[in-house]
């Protein structure tokens, strides 16, 4: 996930969308065509919204009268929960709440490397200065030997009240990993890679798409909601497509939300 900076926004490495990935036979996608009188399912949207609530209330505005269209809505005032309470931001987070939505406060765990005890101090601020319910765990490592480290993550995170946990390793993880999160990342990246070289494992079939959500940025205006099709036809029923690219995509409320239901 590309992080959220007081300034201008710093920028996760593109290469990380296409590393890590667990070799095996995969399942290539396609985009999906709809036809005609096919009726479009619920929208389910994870939105990670890293702009400030002062410089862009508008979006805020927007997000909260659709509370009721996402999965949730990632909290990240300043790479994680900052060093003090955000009034602007416990103010959105308030009345998100009220209009229904399920916070989940930004976590970065630098692919395993920090102390455990620091994410867990992270979330506990997200839920006692923003009221966040759960947590998203960004920049997770894909690697099997870490699993046992992120199980056991998730199990203290989950016993101090944060739930869901939602993972974004950002690329199909050891299969294991759909297994301790409620919600997997398992693509985020541009649009352009998205359409042309998308593969899922097999693995990912033995699981409900409810559990798995596909985070993609460059999108078009005018094809988001097919990119949130496309996401279901892969088998991840939760997505979030926005128009923003490098170096904060996600400075940017998706379009999914600004007009009519898809």
């Amino acid at each position: 996930m590309f992080r959220h900076h007081r300034g201008p926004g710093g920028a996760r490495l593109a290469a990380v969308v296409l590393a890590g990935r667990v070799t095996g036979r995969a399942v290539v996608g396609r985009c999906p065509v709809p036809g005609p009188g096919r009726r479009a399912p619920v929208v389910s949207l994870l939105v990670p919204l890293y702009v400030h609530p002062a410089e862009d209330p508008g979006s805020w505005h927007r997000l909260i009268t659709a509370a009721d269209r996402t999965y949730g809505v990632v909290l990240n005032p300043a790479n994680g929960p900052g060093d003090a309470p955000d009034p602007a931001f416990a103010s959105a987070a308030g009345a998100l709440r009220a209009a229904g939505a399920r916070l989940l406060g930004y976590v970065d765990t630098d692919y395993g490397t920090r102390a455990a005890a620091e994410v867990a101090e992270d979330a506990r601020r997200h839920r006692e200065w923003y009221g966040a319910q759960g947590c998203f765990l960004d920049r997770v490592s894909s690697a099997p030997d870490a699993l046992p480290a992120h199980r056991a993550l998730v199990r203290a995170l989950r016993r101090q009240g944060s739930a869901p946990v939602v993972l974004n390793p950002g690329v199909h993880p050891a299969p294991g990993y759909a297994r301790v999160a409620d919600l997997l990342v398992t693509f985020e990246g541009p649009w352009s890679v998205y359409v042309s070289s998308f593969s899922r494992p097999d693995w990912t079939l033995r699981h409900r798409p409810e559990r798995f959500c596909h985070l993609v940025y460059g999108v078009p205006e005018a094809l988001a909601p097919l990119a949130v099709r496309t996401a279901r036809e892969r088998g991840a029923a939760v997505s979030g497509p926005v128009t923003g690219s490098l170096p904060n995509p996600w400075s940017r409320l998706t379009p999914v939300l600004a007009g009519d239901p898809s």
